[in-house]
């Protein structure tokens, strides 16, 4: 099992150059991939994806792409400093002509890139691809192995999520045959307190006992919700995503938990129910987090 959320970074350097590659992905119902590329780099965007793709069903994931010289020794070459001088005494010579404000900062000088020394040899899309394609590869390893032990967590949570709402799911059934009983005692007691006489196997008293035993079992939804967990339980030890099919079999216990607390009309049975929707809506969160 695999989550959807994680991160994974990773750098590379040859030839002068480095390439840095970070790469986060949170929930989304479908795959979407997101580069963060330098403008000369951002036709290698659909390399990008079609390598995601490769290893990550859904997801939004968000990638972003450094390109940077670096120095003989491996460490970023310094700026130009005659460079930046010239260049900012120019823009405010600029603004002062037309009249601006004088607002540079220390991070303007980021958008500076012929400020940086050697940086007049970018590197052409080709020779950058073979740069970056390595860095992205062992972000995304990374990344899916943070994805993957998160999704081992996630699948002991919705296992012990499974099993409470088995365990609910008992107590219901145990209580299930008491109701239709309570519920002839019930009636019984409220025609003696109203002044009506009425033998034990009397036919009225019988037809109304049986027409409220129609309406109160809940029989077929204990066995749908038996047979969902049962399936909940093969699919996260699927090694396959079912992110999507656990979402909507969450739905389908949500609904037969309903009906059995429109159905039942026991306040033990309400009380479990209400139990029951707490522990599937944590279910619900977690199994939205599955790819």
């Amino acid at each position: 099992m695999q989550s959807m959320t994680g991160f994974g970074r990773c750098a590379k350097t040859a030839r002068g150059w480095m390439a840095e590659v970070e790469i986060g992905s949170v929930n989304r119902k479908q795959f979407d991939l997101r580069a963060n590329l330098p403008r000369s780099l951002q036709a290698l965007e659909p390399r990008l994806v079609a390598l995601a793709r490769r290893r990550i069903v859904r997801g939004q994931v968000n990638v972003s792409v450094r390109l940077a010289p670096v120095g003989m020794s491996g460490s970023v070459r310094p700026m130009d400093e005659q460079a930046v001088v010239a260049r900012v005494g120019e823009i405010r010579r600029m603004a002062k002509r037309l009249k601006l404000a004088d607002d540079l900062t220390a991070s303007s000088l980021l958008s500076l890139r012929e400020v940086m020394q050697g940086d007049n040899d970018v590197p052409e899309l080709e020779q950058a691809w073979r740069l970056i394609e390595p860095a992205f590869a062992g972000a995304l390893d990374r990344l899916l192995a943070m994805r993957a032990a998160e999704g081992k967590a996630l699948q002991r949570h919705l296992a012990e999520g499974a099993r409470a709402l088995r365990d609910i799911a008992a107590k219901i059934k145990a209580r299930a045959p008491r109701i239709v009983a309570r519920y002839r005692q019930s009636l019984r007691r409220r025609l003696r307190e109203g002044g009506i006489a009425c033998a034990p196997m009397d036919p009225t008293l019988a037809r109304e006992v049986a027409l409220f035993a129609d309406r109160a079992d809940i029989a077929e939804e204990l066995v749908r919700l038996e047979s969902h967990g049962k399936q909940w339980a093969r699919l996260i030890a699927s090694d396959k995503p079912q992110g999507r099919t656990l979402d909507f079999l969450c739905q389908e216990m949500f609904r037969e938990i309903n009906t059995i607390g429109s159905k039942a009309n026991d306040a033990r049975v309400a009380s479990l129910v209400i139990q029951a929707k707490a522990v599937l809506e944590r279910m619900r969160e977690q199994a939205q987090n599955v790819e």
